[in-house]
């Protein structure tokens, strides 16, 4: 298993494919993940330089950002929190120049802290919590120059338009304009209702409300995190200097907000990484930076290769372990993700494709009910299987379903293992609460891969 090509296609095909401008998703892949990296690398960087004052701590606060690893696994993806943290630190930095124009309207930092106010609005929904309290600064801006406010104010309208109008154009693509005036799609509105509502969230996992203190910031930060931990203990009981800053004051303040929500994930604060990470109390210790450099080695190999990581290349290989699975050509095939991030559907390709393939995505529920939603759709013992499982091989529960177990006669469905990739692990699988701790990670780095499996009825 694992062994299947990148690509059935003729190379002849492949090419001409490229010359109607439809690359493989490969390429677009790859090229992403490479734009991402020089926006990271040319944008996050210049915005910690202008926004550190001081000369003498810049250069040493751009070198500590991009050792970290966040800099080099998560901004290096196409996460809209990637897109958030450059949008969060320009926000920033466009703050801070109107508040220091003292003589002029500033109508070109209006417009465009406007177009990075709708952008990140629109890309996220917890955007404005890392710029809300910062943002406060232009307030007396604005009562002495009300045509910097009515600038700010003019554009953002125009942006919201803009961008309401190509959601609204994307997802009814035969709306007209006045149609986006009377029915109009607003994603940030959507997201909001989606993300208030308990129910939707427990589909994500729900965690307590002190999760992003105790846990998210010290897995993002390490040793940084506990050098911020410890200048709040010194003598006497003063607000640390590294807090007397509007990048702290960003970041703090928003991981207090989205304290409020259940639902808390590491990458949710990633805005926060960077602004944190150039004003942290940690350049006098060595102690602190030896630890700094295994740290981010140790979390950059483990969050960078392995952590989901079969996601990326099982969706790649997805048409071939489906072409491959019958001697029959399957019209149309159904692939569940279970316990897995969300697979990109645009890795599979165009519409072009001699079978079509629906994705269904379905998260973290339990495998009781994963195993109901097969059941839905799975052909008779007559007919050819078209469905297929993507899940971590870690996954116990699919133990008696396999073709090799034993138990699996005596149930009504059958896995029969087609590919796998070993380099995977599923994080979120960890129970060290019910399993214990060397079971665990037994289970979870010891059995670690994901596997795509098909799914048939258990015919007698």
């Amino acid at each position: 298993m694992g062994n299947l090509r990148a690509s059935n296609e003729p190379l002849e095909m492949v090419l001409y494919r490229d010359r109607l401008g439809q690359p493989p998703p490969h390429l677009v892949y790859y090229a992403l993940r490479g734009g991402m990296f020089l926006l990271s690398f040319v944008l996050e960087d210049w915005a910690i330089y202008e926004l550190v004052p001081s000369p003498r701590h810049r250069r040493a606060m751009v070198v500590l950002v991009a050792s970290s690893y966040v800099t080099w696994t998560y901004q290096t993806h196409t996460f809209s929190n990637s897109l958030e943290t450059l949008l969060v630190a320009w926000g920033l930095v466009l703050i801070r120049r109107i508040v220091d124009n003292k003589r002029h309207t500033s109508f070109f930092s209006n417009a465009l802290l406007a177009f990075i106010a709708v952008l990140g609005v629109f890309n996220r929904i917890t955007f404005p919590a890392f710029l809300i309290f910062p943002g406060l600064q232009l307030l007396p801006q604005f009562i002495r120059k009300p045509l910097s406010l009515a600038a700010f104010l003019l554009f953002g309208i125009l942006f919201s338009f803009v961008a309401v109008y190509t959601d609204t154009a994307f997802y009814r693509p035969t709306a007209s304009l006045l149609s986006t005036f009377r029915d109009p799609i607003i994603t940030p509105l959507n997201n909001l209702l989606y993300n208030t509502d308990t129910s939707n969230l427990a589909q994500h996992g729900l965690h307590p409300h002190h999760q992003h203190f105790t846990a998210n910031l010290f897995q993002l930060l390490g040793p940084a995190y506990i050098a911020m931990l410890a200048s709040l203990f010194n003598w006497p009981l003063v607000v640390p200097y590294w807090m007397r800053n509007v990048r702290a004051l960003s970041a703090l303040s928003a991981t207090m907000l989205l304290s409020v929500f259940p639902h808390q994930e590491p990458r949710f604060l990633l805005p926060a990484v960077p602004l944190l990470l150039s004003c942290v109390p940690m350049l006098r210790s060595r102690l602190l930076l030896v630890v700094w450099v295994i740290f981010n080695a140790a979390m950059g190999f483990l969050m960078g290769v392995y952590h989901q990581g079969g996601v990326v290349p099982t969706q790649l290989a997805m048409r071939d372990i489906v072409s491959s699975s019958t001697i029959h050509h399957i019209p149309s095939a159904t692939v569940f993700w279970w316990k897995t991030y969300s697979p990109p559907l645009w890795l599979l390709g165009g519409d072009n494709q001699s079978t079509e393939i629906q994705t269904m995505d379905l998260m973290g529920m339990s495998g009781v009910e994963m195993m109901l939603q097969l059941e839905e759709v799975v052909p008779s013992c007559s007919n050819p299987s078209f469905v297929f499982l993507v899940a971590p091989t870690s996954a116990t529960f699919l133990d008696p379903y396999a073709v090799s177990a034993r138990q699996s006669r005596d149930l009504s469905l059958q896995l029969y293992p087609l590919w796998s990739y070993r380099k995977h692990l599923n994080l979120d699988d960890m129970d060290f609460g019910e399993d214990g701790i060397l079971p665990t990670l037994k289970r979870v780095v010891g059995r670690r891969g994901l596997g795509v499996w098909s799914v048939r009825r258990s015919c007698k």
